[in-house]
Order: C-alpha cells, then structure tokens, then sequence
C-alpha cells in the first residue's frame, strides 16, 4: 500500500526509516498506550523487518516536505476479510497538527474504496483523549466501552473504547 495526501505519504516501512521510527517509538510518553510500550534498538528492527513486506500491518507515515518518518498508522483485518482495525502512533512533536486525521481518513477511505470494506473499528483507552478525538473527527462512532479489558502490568488493566464505522456512513 502507498497512498499520497497533501501532505503525507502512507507507504511500507524501508531499513532507511530505523533512525525516524526509534525516534518516537523510544519514547514511553509517545508509546504510553501501546501493550508493549517503547522500543529498544532491537525491537524497532524486528518492526521495521515485520512492517516492510506485503504482510505489513503497519505503515509509515511520512511528510512529504521532509521525507521524516513521524509516525505510523495500523491497518489490518480485524473480523474476517469485511472488517479491519485502524490505529496510529505519532512522534509527539508532530501532533495537534491534524497529521493522524489525514493519514486515517487517507487509509480509510482507501480500505472502503480499494478494498471494499464494510466495517472500520478503532480502540483506545478512554484517557486517550488525542485518539477517540480522532475517532470522533473521522465520523466513527463510540459502540462500546469495556472494563479492565487489556492487562498492563502489576496487576492493573486499562479499559477500553471501541469506535466504528460502516462503509454507507462514510462520506
């Protein structure tokens, strides 16, 4: 998948993007939400070598002024062929910018109109405020909301929302 914006190229990830991606991915402020949580030098190798194939299921988000890698958007199947998630991971020096709306909305209207999706989903953690409010902008709706859904260490979970929308309501 390559898709170009105004101002952003949404492409596989290449060995080039090391130095960009362990940029933001190092950082647990950037990476507080992801199980997991930030990457050592090891970790953002065995991402770029899983995400630069035609297995990916992440891809890089890149500024086409600059040529820097600020970010990534997940997009997989989430149920069967009809359904996929989507997700996002930005540098922190780049967001409020509007860059995760417009690489998201680029995706998904690639996953509707290429891949003839029916159902689009999103999680997050409601003190995620930056992430549902994207979720909001792009015209996903909130479905759910589930407690202590996803375990993140010392015996503490996290709850979860959980944001669709079907292709007849995208516009």
């Amino acid at each position: 998948m390559k898709i170009k914006t105004e101002r952003l190229i949404i492409r596989t990830f290449a060995q080039e993007d090391h130095k960009d991606v362990m940029g933001y991915t190092s950082s647990p402020n950037v990476m507080h939400y992801i199980p997991g949580g930030a990457l050592d030098e090891a970790g953002v190798r065995t991402f770029i070598e899983e995400n630069s194939g035609s297995a990916a299921r992440n891809f890089a988000v890149e500024l086409v002024e600059q040529g820097t890698v600020i970010g990534h958007i997940g997009f997989h199947p989430y149920f069967g062929q009809h359904t996929y998630e989507i997700g996002w991971v930005f540098d922190s020096g780049h967001c409020n910018k509007g860059y995760a709306t417009e690489a998201a909305r680029a995706v998904m209207n690639f996953g509707f109109e290429q891949l003839n999706l029916h159902r689009i989903i999103a999680t997050c953690q409601p003190e995620n405020i930056p992430s549902w409010r994207v979720m909001e902008k792009l015209g996903m709706r909130r479905e759910g909301y589930f407690q202590q859904c996803i375990p993140c260490g010392d015996d503490r979970w996290w709850d979860e929302y959980y944001y669709a929308v079907l292709r007849k309501e995208w516009k």
